[in-house]
């Protein structure tokens, strides 16, 4: 499997030193668009073929690999079999939860997302949201999915000015993404996640890669990293609903197949490069 060369040259850097020197690497990835096909249901999310079998042989080849999702830990890993993975580490709701070796940690959610939680169903009647208009509860944020209505985008504009308004009142954050609305908790991001995550396990490489706009957080922690030395590559998971994702990326694959690509890729080169 041939590996695809980054864009820019800080990526090319960064791919470079991760495969001269893949046991101080970390490489981190989202979930939802990125291993796993973006679908109507988010409950029936899967991963793409040989993406855990990717990062299970890409585990036992470099320093560590994470997950870092909007889901919650233990969601992300039930749906995507990622305790397969050996040693993985998933940090859920933009890292406020984590799961490592079977075990969620958390704190408590903010009581903000309770008074979401209350509000929101009275708040879409009220608009009278389109039909196909549905909250997902993940437990310590709430979101509403526009991709089942008859316009998403539009249902989203009439939405968002009142979702707003609500996570203002509720002292949440909205965070906007592919056909979807989400309220969560402020100082919370995947960016924030990420770096402390590298500040905890010290990689000099580190590789991200994501498909939204909640992913741009982690895009500039790896730019940021890089002004500290550590070499940073920047993977999108392209789509067509979001181009600035693919816009900020060092490498731009072909969706959750193209990163199942990389995965193999990465793999072979660091063999190849190893002598394994």
């Amino acid at each position: 499997m041939s590996l695809p060369r980054p864009g820019t040259d800080a990526g090319r850097t960064a791919l470079d030193a991760l495969l001269n020197a893949p046991a101080s690497a970390l490489a981190a990835f989202d979930f939802d668009g990125t291993l796993a096909p973006i679908v109507d249901d988010p409950r029936t999310s899967a991963p793409y073929p040989g993406i855990v079998e990717g990062l299970a042989d890409l585990a036992g080849l470099i320093g560590s690999v994470a997950v870092v999702t909007g889901r919650p830990a233990g969601t992300a890993v039930r749906l995507g079999e990622l305790d397969r993975v050996p040693g993985i580490t998933v940090l859920g709701h933009y890292g406020a939860e984590r799961w490592v070796g079977g075990r969620v940690v958390a704190a408590p959610a903010p009581p903000g997302v309770e008074l979401v939680r209350e509000e929101l169903p009275g708040l879409l009647d009220g608009l009278n949201a389109p039909e196909g208009t549905w909250i997902e509860d993940k437990g310590r944020s709430l979101a509403v999915h526009t991709r089942r209505t008859a316009d998403p985008d539009g249902a989203l504009t009439l939405l968002t000015p009142a979702l707003s308004e609500l996570a203002r009142r509720a002292e949440l954050q909205v965070e906007p993404g592919r056909m979807v609305v989400e309220l969560r908790p402020q100082g919370v991001d995947k960016g924030a996640a990420l770096t402390a995550l590298v500040a905890e396990s010290g990689p000099r490489t580190v590789l991200y890669a994501g498909d939204d706009l909640g992913d741009l957080p982690a895009f500039a922690a790896v730019a940021a990293l890089r002004d500290q030395g550590v070499a940073g590559l920047t993977v999108c998971s392209s789509s067509d609903e979001v181009a600035a994702v693919a816009e900020a990326a060092d490498l731009v694959v072909p969706g959750p197949a193209g990163l199942a690509d990389l995965l193999r890729g990465l793999t072979d080169a660091v063999r190849g490069a190893s002598g394994v």
